[in-house]
């Protein structure tokens, strides 16, 4: 791609996102177009200079796009529209992810822009793609919690939260009632949560919708941090539980195993080796072992763990106390 091209490429580009995406500011225009913020801001008196007026607001701490000036449509390509339609008809549309119904009004609304020649290409291909994520919460129950968070971020107003904690039945205290100040929504491992600060902690957490037994506005305002990420403070955490130790990890499979398990990438830090007989060992660096052990389990017989010591103590006496329960008489 030509130097020209490429410098083309990248102004329209910085026009759709910020027409697109409030708040961007200099940094994050770096990173999505992978340069450097100088070069950015070189764009951008390129684009001043040209009658596109770009100028920082402090309001969004980002840029925007003044007065009456707009692009027109863009002209979606045959993969494009397919990979659009097929996630909005598809995931959101069918409830796989919770909340998000009216994607498939928006799927409607964007067939009906389509060319008539990107219509025709993808017509052999409707109800012949098929996204199936794993299975989520079985209703939208807590659909209210999800709306008074939503409302929450974008009006920046603090809310007062009960909530019961997934040990909460086993006689654990739980929080009582606390202040909560919501940065993110966030899907992830099946279900959405609240990303924000716990003001009876004092530290981010993460909240299941679904576990939230009373949440109600309040008029007292909060800041979100500048280009918070929800998954900031997870460290290596394996999934959603960071642990207070770092440990490296290494498992390995049996040769009926070892294609299916080195075929996913499980975490970010992952490794894998072969040896002679088939049998493939996968290494990760996490923090904390109370997720990973439930991974571990679920192979059953086809994984082994050779370290830490620690898991491996964890795995042997959670298949031991599995062993005595189903050798129990009656059970």
């Amino acid at each position: 791609m030509g130097r020209v091209y490429t410098r083309v490429y990248r102004l329209l580009g910085l026009i759709s996102a910020i027409q697109s995406r409030r708040g961007l500011n200099a940094g994050d225009l770096a990173r999505l177009f992978e340069t450097h913020e100088r070069t950015v801001y070189r764009d951008l008196d390129t684009l001043n200079a040209s009658g596109v007026p770009c100028a920082f607001d402090p309001e969004t701490n980002g840029y925007r796009i003044k007065g009456g000036f707009f692009m027109p449509p863009i002209e979606l390509t045959f993969e494009e529209a397919m990979s659009l339609v097929a996630v909005l008809e598809g995931v959101a549309a069918e409830g796989q992810v919770p909340f998000f119904g009216a994607a498939g009004r928006a799927a409607e609304k964007i067939r009906s822009q389509l060319p008539a020649a990107v219509l025709e290409a993808m017509e052999p291909l409707d109800d012949r793609v098929r996204i199936d994520l794993p299975p989520t919460m079985a209703d939208e129950s807590c659909r209210d919690v999800f709306d008074s968070v939503r409302s929450a971020i974008a009006d920046k107003r603090a809310l007062v939260c009960t909530y019961e904690a997934p040990s909460h039945a086993a006689g654990a205290p739980d929080d009582g009632e606390f202040d909560f100040r919501p940065y993110a929504l966030w899907y992830c491992q099946r279900a959405f949560y609240a990303v924000g600060l716990h003001g009876g902690r004092g530290e981010i957490r993460r909240l299941k919708l679904n576990r939230f037994t009373s949440v109600t506005p309040t008029d007292r305002p909060y800041a979100i941090p500048d280009n918070f990420d929800p998954r900031q403070d997870l460290g290596l955490a394996w999934r959603m539980i960071r642990g207070d130790r770092r440990h490296r990890v290494a498992v390995r499979f049996e040769p009926e195993f070892s294609d299916n398990a080195s075929e996913t990438r499980w975490h970010s830090t992952q490794e894998e080796s072969w040896d002679d007989a088939g049998r493939v060992t996968l290494t990760f660096t996490v923090d904390g072992l109370e997720e990973i052990v439930w991974w571990v389990l679920g192979y059953g017989p086809g994984a082994t763990v050779l370290e830490p010591p620690e898991l491996i103590e964890r795995v042997r006496g959670l298949v031991r106390e599995m062993a005595e329960r189903y050798e129990r008489r009656g059970v």
